[in-house]
Order: structure tokens, then sequence, then C-alpha cells
């Protein structure tokens, strides 16, 4: 934005002198030929008044002194001629005299006694200025007189005029620009310490407010609102986070004290009410799933990281290694398949948590004998494809609702895993869609970038501690709608 705002005042300042000094130069260019010009006739009515009266009085041999004299003075070239328009004197000592000028238009309208003053080139090609005056007394002609004067000296002055005009206007446009880049970094000072802020709060923690001290007051003022209003959100978040600390802390106890003293009851219940009893401790335990579950998903939204290269056919393989053993205890086979697809962008952890809360949901629907299948497809896209009942397009639509469960889901999902892991998805600037499988099931489609693609900037996201090992068959807290 400076080198902006210091091109448009130096584009105006170069309007404005080239409005000033281009006018004024032509004018006195104009003027300086106009000067020389009346200068040379006036020489040339004077000198032809001198030599008029010598050729008057017969002082011929005095002429060449005369008009030597002002030529080696003013650099002028003169010619003097009788009244038949023969060359009597001439300045230039290698010039021919008794020749006869008569022919020439000047010379002809001199000796009908009309002067002529006018721009012409000599006999070297130089433009000069040429002044020819009748040598007469009332309207006896006796002689005629040719000043000519080389323009040159006249195109100097000029030229040393414009050049004096273009020191001048550079002057001018350096005092423009050096005030023009205080003024602009005056200007944007308090916009760059506002972008870094910006950025910082967009990294989750503003550790340098924007300047509000220097700057325009409408900026200054911008600064200032900008800092009560990050502070503020920081003050929410901290409260927010908080309160998610404190409330699984406070929830934890009294959640598993319950679950105890429901356990506790069984001795004593009629073998009849130990299926309700049994119901009720799962309730109770699905609810501290959904506890952690909500807890999980604000710490990722709160939390604000930036997504880093990945390795996709690592943490697959590791993932895979993990869930093995679990799949082994429900007859159910894990297999990886397709190219290797490199590094990923992604947010620290998150992908570890996508796989896992995926294969956590296609391991509780998958029947015994069946295949989960890990298959890696062209573009760093990872199909996770379980072979259970599928879902509806109608429940595809809604997978990633929070809280919502399809009709024929298990009692123990919390409705939450899904939208963790679009969560975690868009955090690390991917994709993921759902699509039946071939056959029977889904195929859960993850989309990421490449390293070779640039990350799409700073994202929230975070990573649940609890979602990134295998899951006890009686707590997957992934659950499928």
């Amino acid at each position: 934005m400076t080198r902006r705002l210091l091109l448009s005042y130096l584009a105006l300042a170069v309007l404005v002198l080239a409005g000033l000094e281009i006018p004024l130069g032509y004018i006195y260019a104009r003027a300086e030929t106009s000067r020389a010009s009346q200068s040379v006739e006036r020489d040339a009515a004077m000198l032809a008044e001198v030599t008029e009266e010598n050729i008057e009085e017969g002082k011929v041999d005095e002429l060449p002194d005369v008009i030597g004299d002002y030529a080696t003075r003013t650099g002028g070239h003169v010619v003097v001629t009788d009244k038949q328009g023969i060359v009597l004197a001439d300045s230039d000592p290698a010039a021919r005299t008794g020749i006869s000028l008569a022919a020439q238009p000047d010379i002809a309208r001199a000796l009908t006694n009309q002067p002529t003053v006018t721009t012409t080139t000599d006999s070297a090609g130089r433009d000069v200025l040429s002044a020819t005056m009748p040598g007469a007394s009332g309207t006896t002609i006796r002689g005629t007189l040719r000043l000519t004067y080389p323009l040159d000296q006249v195109s100097t002055r000029v030229h040393r005029i414009w050049g004096a005009l273009a020191l001048a206007g550079g002057c001018v446009l350096a005092a423009v620009a050096l005030a023009a880049f205080t003024l602009a970094r005056w200007i944007t000072r308090p916009l760059r310490t506002l972008e870094a802020a910006t950025a910082q709060l967009a990294e989750g923690q503003l550790t340098t407010p924007p300047d509000a001290t220097t700057g325009p007051p409408e900026l200054r003022r911008l600064a200032t609102s900008f800092t009560h209003t990050a502070t503020r959100l920081q003050h929410l978040l901290k409260a927010q986070q908080a309160f998610a600390s404190e409330a699984s802390h406070q929830l934890k106890t009294p959640l598993t004290g319950l679950r105890l003293r429901l356990e506790n009851f069984e001795p004593y219940l009629d073998p009849r009410a130990h299926p309700s009893l049994e119901e009720a401790v799962g309730e109770v335990e699905r609810l501290g799933r959904m506890v952690q579950g909500l807890l999980a998903l604000a710490r990722l939204e709160n939390t604000a990281t930036t997504p880093e290269p990945v390795d996709l056919d690592t943490v697959t393989a590791e993932r895979m290694a993990m869930w093995e053993p679990l799949a082994a205890e429900q007859y159910v086979a894990l297999d990886i398949t397709g190219p290797p697809a490199g590094q990923v962008w992604a947010i620290p952890g998150a992908l570890e948590q996508i796989i896992d809360n995926l294969i956590a949901n296609a391991l509780r629907v998958s029947p015994p004998g069946t295949t989960i299948t890990l298959h890696r497809a062209p573009g760093t896209e990872l199909h996770i494809i379980d072979q259970g009942p599928g879902m509806s397009a109608a429940d595809r639509e809604r997978a990633f609702d929070r809280f919502w469960r399809s009709s024929d889901s298990h009692h123990d999902g919390t409705g939450l895993g899904l939208p963790i892991v679009r969560h975690l998805v868009d955090t690390s600037g991917g994709t993921i869609t759902l699509h039946p499988a071939p056959g029977t099931g889904l195929d859960a489609r993850i989309q990421l970038r490449p390293v070779t693609a640039r990350p799409r900037g700073p994202r929230s996201g975070g990573e649940d501690s609890g979602s990134r090992r295998p899951l006890s068959r009686r707590t997957q807290t992934a659950g499928r709608r």
C-alpha cells in the first residue's frame, strides 16, 4: 500500500509539473526567439543607416571596417550592396564582392524600400535569423544591408531554460517523493500492525496489539476498537475453555458415582429387573461419552493451529496396526490398498483422529467375516470402505449433523463422531463425503491437499487425545448415525 500511495502522489506531482513547466518552457522559447528577432531587426536598421551615410558620402572603403567590427562583436554575418544589388562589402573575409544579389527575394524587396525579417538557412545549412533593410534617405535608395544571426545561441539559451525547468521539476519530485513516502508510512504503519495483530488473532492468541498511537485518527480509533474486540474475544474463549475443563472434571465424578451406585443395586434386585439395570448403566455410559465428545469438539473449535505436512501412508499403516487386534476380536479384517499417496496438509494429530473415528464407525457395523478397506486413490484421496448395512441417501445427507442418529443405529452412539471428523477435515483444508460402497456398506472418502499445494492458512483445529487410540468394544465413541 505504501508503494501505491507513493506512486499516486508522484503521478499527481508529475501532472501538475507538466501542466506548469511545459507551457512555461514553450512561452520562454517563443519569447527568446522573438527577442532575438527584434534585436536583429533593430541592429540591421541601425547598420543600414550607417552604411547608407557612408555610401552617400563616398566612403565605401570604410564599410568593411564597420560591418566587420559588428560581426566580430555579435557573431552575425553582414552583407552590404549598392542600389543595383552589387555587393560592396561582406563581413566574411572569404566572401566575394562585386557580385550581384539583386535576384534574391529579400534584396529585391529592400531595393524597393521594403524590409524583410525572416528565419531561413544560410549557405552552410544552419538555421539563421535574417533581416534585410534598405539603405535609404526618404524614397532615395542608396543600397541594402542583410544581417543574418545564427539560431544556435538562441537554441542554447532555450535548451538551458528547459534544463533548468527539468532540474527544478526533478527537485520538486524528489521533495514530493520524500514527503509522500513519509506520509504513506505514517498512514500504513497502523495498518501493518493491524494486519500482524489479525494474523496473531487467527492463530489463537493476540500477543502484540496493533499500534494505536500513530497514524491518522481514524486508524488509531480502528486499532483501539480492534484491540478491545480481540481482548473481549480472548476473554470469552478462555472462559469457554475454562468451562469445558471444569465441566469435564465436575461431570466425570457424578457420572462415575451414578454408574457405581446402579451397579451396586444388582445383588438386591429381582433378576427380572437386571435387563433394565443394564440399560440404565448403558445410558449412563453413553451420557459420559457424549460429554467427552462435546468437550472434545469444544477443544477443537477453540484451538487454532496451522496445517502441516503429514505422511498419509505412514499414518494409515500405524492406525491399521493399532486397530487390527480389536478388529480380530470381532472377526473383521483390515486391509490397505492403492498406491502410496505421499504427504498431505493436515493439522497436527487430525489425520490420526479422522482415521480412528471412521474405522471405529466401520467396525461397529461390520459383520464377522467381512473386511474394512483403507484404499488410497490418486490425488491424495483416502477411502475407508466397510461391508456393513450402509446408509440411505437421506441418512448420508444428515450424517454430519450433531447429535443426529439414524433410526436403525445402536443405542451407544452419541451422534458426535462424524461432526468431529468433518471439523478436523475442514480445518486441514480438505473435504469428506459419504458414498455407497460396491455391494453393501459405506465408502467414506477423504480428500486432502497434497504438500505440493499451499495450505489454506490457519484454521481452527485441535487434538482429542482420547480419540487417537482404539477404544474398547464397550467405549467406542464415534458411533455411526
